[in-house]
């Protein structure tokens, strides 16, 4: 297994997306709803073959299994493209090929590097940070609310994008068009070091979005306190701002903690947000590993993806990377917070 560190989840999560203005059913916006839903056989998380304790994204070309497509034919007869190259071929054919109001996506989700909150917890032990230390701001050595990233956890981000430098220049790996991030500072910065220096479009440069519902499950912890807008904007300033970004943090409060429906249901509301606005089909999120699980267990997702997105910080977990082919199916019938709890298997 890789280190807990070693920047856990890069996720490839390619999803279909109905809703969009020229591919949708006609019907009125506040009554429509997008269902997600599993495309299997392109990666390695959907064989049942993969043990999740031992899968690493570093060594199997972040899981795109090595396999033909009804594509390759027109597109390479030779055999001379890269697995990768082939593959968003085949992307391509899946949209031109789609049904009115589907659309297929392919999502690079990276959870950040090693925080000084993830540092305290392991310092302190889960039990002690649970009920004392994560509610504090920090020690007399370091701060962890709104945790910045230890020199650990910036060389795991600085792996990755090696990594991806390695694909970009072996794999012609598609880069993402789009990109997003939590509003955490840890986040921000793992953005930043992941994709700083690549080889990426110049039609796509790096210029994410922060958003305010890609953020961690909220709880009274500290480290989920987000900064204020003004500080991110002087941190960060290359970075937008989604619209409606309040200034100071409305969403945190001390010793108060959103229930997991809670979460799983603002997730459905960002990535349906993303998904509706954003035409393009390579998009980045990073985010965190309770909140990437939240929006995988919202997609039905095997249920050791999701468990193993969260690592525990106490030992060696390995980095995970997490592709998934989903297909989404629009409706015109209103969703109501109890039929939302009933798709996600919510508590189970």
């Amino acid at each position: 297994m890789f280190s807990f560190a070693l920047l856990a989840i890069y996720a490839i999560v390619a999803i279909c997306l109905v809703g969009l203005a020229d591919s949708t059913p006609k019907c009125d916006p506040q009554s429509s709803y997008i269902r997600f839903s599993t495309v299997t056989g392109y990666f390695l998380q959907d064989e049942a073959s993969t043990n999740a304790s031992t899968f690493s994204f570093l060594n199997t070309n972040f899981g795109l299994i090595n396999r033909t497509y009804a594509t390759d034919t027109s597109y390479d007869p030779r055999g001379k493209k890269t697995q990768w190259q082939r593959f968003a071929t085949q992307v391509f054919r899946l949209n031109c090929d789609a049904p009115l109001g589907t659309q297929y996506k392919l999502l690079y989700m990276g959870r950040h590097g090693e925080g000084y909150h993830n540092a305290a917890e392991s310092f302190y032990g889960t039990p002690a940070w649970n009920c004392y230390y994560s509610l504090l701001d920090g020690n007399d050595t370091v701060n962890w609310a709104d945790a910045r990233l230890t020199p650990e956890g910036v060389t795991q981000a600085q792996i990755v994008n090696a990594f991806w430098a390695s694909e970009i220049r072996n794999q012609k790996i598609p880069t993402p068009q789009n990109y997003y991030t939590s509003p955490l500072t840890r986040c921000l910065a793992t953005a930043n070091i992941t994709f700083s220096g690549l080889d990426l479009s110049s039609r796509h440069p790096f210029v994410p979005t922060v958003k305010e519902l890609f953020r961690e499950g909220i709880s009274g912890h500290t480290c989920d306190r987000r900064g204020s807008k003004s500080y991110i904007q002087s941190a960060f300033p290359s970075y937008e701002i989604e619209p409606g970004f309040t200034e100071t943090d409305q969403l945190w409060e001390a010793y108060h903690a959103e229930t997991q429906v809670d979460q799983d249901i603002r997730s459905k509301i960002v990535l349906d947000d993303v998904f509706s606005n954003d035409r393009e089909t390579y998009i980045s999120i990073t985010s965190h590993s309770g909140e990437i699980a939240s929006l995988l267990r919202g997609e039905l997702y095997h249920d050791w993806d999701v468990l193993y997105i969260d690592p525990d910080p106490r030992n060696s977990l390995g980095s995970s990377n997490f592709p998934l082919v989903h297909r989404g199916c629009h409706t015109c019938a209103r969703k109501s917070r109890d039929d939302w709890r009933s798709d996600a298997n919510y508590g189970d």
